[in-house]
């Protein structure tokens, strides 16, 4: 490659002063979207605001949604979590156990879920089913499947839903897109992506169950076993029967930005890792890495050490992009000729579409912001359902290429492994009777 680079080591401790330069410049949209399939429903000065999910960043999306509707309904599992939410939000929203009971209300017209990630997919469904618009934390599903069947539910419905893929509203994720789409960096060869390490534990004690906790309704969809305290809260996600470990929990974030910026599904992948061996104990893969090759011909490695962050290599040189950073090497390729708002027009892949016109840009505030702002326009927000799908798909596909210890091909249109019975069976899991996603 020309020129030559620097270690990314080198290259990484750098980045941080680097980043100094993106203060002043104009950041420009990455797209403007089309409207979503629904009548706008009669204007309100405020909606009524519904949140699944009290706990951890449930707690957070319902805390940032205030300034857009009013709180009138709250609901979780746990009676402590859910008391300790009313408190917090005065004595006006009513509380539930049962998220049924939340969406049946007529005054609920947005819902927020901010629950363990096997819960997402059923409870848009039924949101969407239920006349209400979504904003639901990441990852959004807990298979391929169930993004298969969310999307079609979704273009039923004409919901508008957003997916809490934050880092898509983010000044310097949008516009690390942005330079690697326009080839700032030439012709893009190979992203790397590096993740952080699955968390290790157990055996674990089965304790009796709490009083203030429904285990039966949280455990939900999945298979039905002893309480242990580990299980649940925020521990649930180093287990796989209720997430997919570091994976789809940084990578619904890093994956994601990978995937917009190559603009193209992955065609083949394969992966490596050792699984814990101890039983009641936490069971995601560990020492874990993931290769995907992409129709376009680019590579893209998913680690779990190094820098948490995204490194974009291309022909004419590097662009890294993290939390607290963006930079490239050379320093000068994102200063050189400045796109203005009017010339950025970024192919929506995920849409099949472009911008309706050149200059009409997404102006995006902040991600709850622009899922407000789509709500009352009726249109697609920043993180819809189909990109979202896709991005967290990639995320599946990783941990079964892992789980397999194989290369596997992919056929991105199909959504299935070719003429691989073994494989296509790990997209789909067995769900418990009573809890089954429609």
């Amino acid at each position: 490659m020309s020129p030559a680079l620097t270690s990314r080591r080198t290259f990484l401790t750098g980045a941080a002063a680097s980043a100094a330069w993106l203060t002043g410049t104009g950041l420009s949209g990455i797209r403007s979207l089309p409207a979503a399939q629904d009548k706008p429903r009669a204007k309100v000065e405020r909606a009524g605001i519904g949140a699944i999910g009290l706990r951890y960043q449930g707690s957070v999306i319902t805390h940032r949604a205030q300034s857009h509707g009013d709180i009138v309904a709250l609901c979780d599992v746990d009676r402590h979590v859910r008391e300790q939410a009313r408190a917090s939000f005065g004595s006006t929203p009513r509380i539930f156990e049962d998220y049924r009971d939340l969406l049946a209300r007529s005054d609920v017209d947005v819902v927020l879920i901010g629950t363990p990630d096997h819960w997402h997919t059923k409870m848009v469904i039924d949101a969407c089913r239920a006349g209400k618009d979504v904003y639901c934390e990441k990852p959004l599903t807990l298979t391929v499947a169930e993004g298969q069947r969310l999307r079609e539910v979704v273009q039923e419905t004409g919901r508008v839903v957003q997916v809490g893929s934050w880092q898509r509203s983010d000044h310097r994720f949008r516009r690390a897109v942005e330079l690697v789409r326009q080839g700032r960096i030439g012709q893009l060869e190979h992203v790397e992506v590096v993740l952080g390490k699955n968390k290790v534990g157990g055996p674990f004690e089965t304790r009796p169950v709490p009083a203030h906790f429904n285990w039966d309704l949280w455990q939900g969809q999945t298979p039905e076993v002893p309480y242990i305290p580990e299980r649940s809260h925020y521990t649930f996600r180093w287990w796989y029967e209720y997430s997919g470990g570091q994976m789809t929990d940084w990578g619904a974030h890093h994956i994601d930005i990978a995937r917009w910026a190559i603009g193209s599904e992955p065609v083949e992948i394969s992966g490596t890792a050792r699984f814990p061996e101890t039983a009641d104990g936490y069971n995601v893969a560990l020492d874990f890495e993931a290769r995907y090759r992409f129709a376009s011909g680019v590579t893209l490695t998913v680690l779990d050490h190094g820098r948490n962050g995204i490194m974009f290599t291309g022909s004419r040189g590097r662009l890294f992009v993290d939390r607290g950073a963006m930079a490239t090497e050379p320093a000068g390729l994102a200063a050189e000729k400045p796109l203005t708002r009017e010339e950025f027009t970024l192919y929506d892949f995920d849409n099949h579409s472009r911008p309706e016109r050149a200059g009409k840009l997404d102006a995006i505030v902040n991600h709850m912001g622009n899922f407000f702002d789509c709500v009352a326009e009726r249109r697609l927000p920043i993180s819809d359902v189909e990109s979202q799908h896709r991005s967290v798909s990639v995320c599946h596909l990783g941990n079964i290429a892992m789980r397999l210890g194989r290369t596997l091909a992919w056929d991105p249109e199909a959504e299935q492994f070719p003429e691989d019975r073994e494989a296509n069976t790990w997209l789909i899991r067995k769900q418990r009777a009573g809890y089954e996603i429609g």
